[in-house]
């Protein structure tokens, strides 16, 4: 199935201090065969990945369908058993993704400041997995489709539809992607995004995580895989907590973005390793940026 999608191209204007585009009206078409392959491409060169014994899990009990949202505590022990730490994040785009984490207020109504060490981070973090294989296919292909002119204009798009703000809350600036994909957040009582598993091994290892139970468990044998999992957050529950397990930063935010950007507000079925891969993405609807650009509200595998 071929889909037609009228989407708005750029050219320079100034928003944060990066180059982003004015627009002009064009049509394109990205096959689901072409982005089918292009995942595949992704999924092989994820090079930063864990491979057997960098990531031990302890799943202990599968819960069902009728237990996920009950927060019964199913498991005594931890989900993590065993991280390499002293190899996966002493790797740049792994250490400058972990460097960003502790930029947040968790509780959604608090505005976020950005000072200029933070943006310093950001645009470390933007610039190493830009130098990786992975964004390197990506870039390409999304110029080669005409979704962007230039790797330099996607590289300027995608810091504003992922770390841009907005409100949750209809007040202060207390939101971005990044936060609510990559941190998680607690909103309306629960937890509400948090699809990162490096946060959550990082979390649970500093004593605020209380992993419950897991309810998925994707067909890869081998990483990156995909599962589902019961976990509170400090008091805070999700029941269910869908992410990656073992993937590096930016095969993660490889994925999430071309979904984002070829099959926004959608399901969006791909293979991985020759297995089905669903990605969910939404876009944040109620502000924008760079003339009626919308940022990214959440990402996430389907399980």
């Amino acid at each position: 199935m071929k889909f037609t999608i009228v989407l708005l191209l750029f050219l320079p204007c100034v928003i944060h201090g990066a180059s982003l585009p004015e627009p002009r009206q064009e049509v394109f078409s990205a096959t689901n065969a072409e982005i089918t392959s292009l995942a595949e491409q992704l999924f092989s060169s994820d090079a930063n990945k864990a491979v057997g014994g960098d990531v031990t899990l302890s799943l202990q009990y599968k819960a069902s369908s009728t237990q996920t949202s009950s927060g019964t505590d199913f498991a005594s022990q931890r989900l993590f058993s065993y991280v390499n730490e002293a190899k996966l994040f002493a790797r740049p785009t792994f250490s400058r993704y972990i460097a960003l984490l502790d930029n947040y207020v968790k509780t959604t109504g608090t505005a976020e400041s950005v000072p200029t060490g933070e943006i310093t981070e950001q645009n470390a973090f933007v610039d190493e997995i830009f130098r990786t294989t992975v964004f390197s296919r990506l870039s390409s292909f999304l110029v080669s489709k005409g979704y962007y002119t230039s790797t330099d204009s996607f590289k300027a798009d995608f810091k504003e539809m992922w770390f841009g703000l907005y409100t949750r809350t209809k007040g202060p600036l207390d939101s971005s992607g990044f936060e609510h994909v990559f941190h998680g957040e607690i909103h309306g009582g629960k937890i509400s995004g948090f699809h990162s598993w490096v946060q959550f091994y990082l979390q649970e290892k500093a004593g605020q995580i209380n992993y419950l139970s897991y309810s998925a468990d994707g067909p890869w044998t081998s990483y990156p895989d995909v599962y589902g999992f019961q976990f509170k957050w400090s008091t805070y529950l999700k029941t269910l907590g869908s992410m990656f397990i073992g993937s590096s930063p930016e095969f993660e935010f490889a994925v999430y973005t071309l979904c984002y950007i070829t099959r926004p507000d959608s399901l969006c079925t791909l293979t991985a390793g020759g297995h089905t891969l669903k990605i969910q993405t939404y876009t944040w609807a109620n502000s924008s940026y760079g003339n009626g650009k919308r940022y990214v509200a959440s990402a996430y595998p389907v399980v």
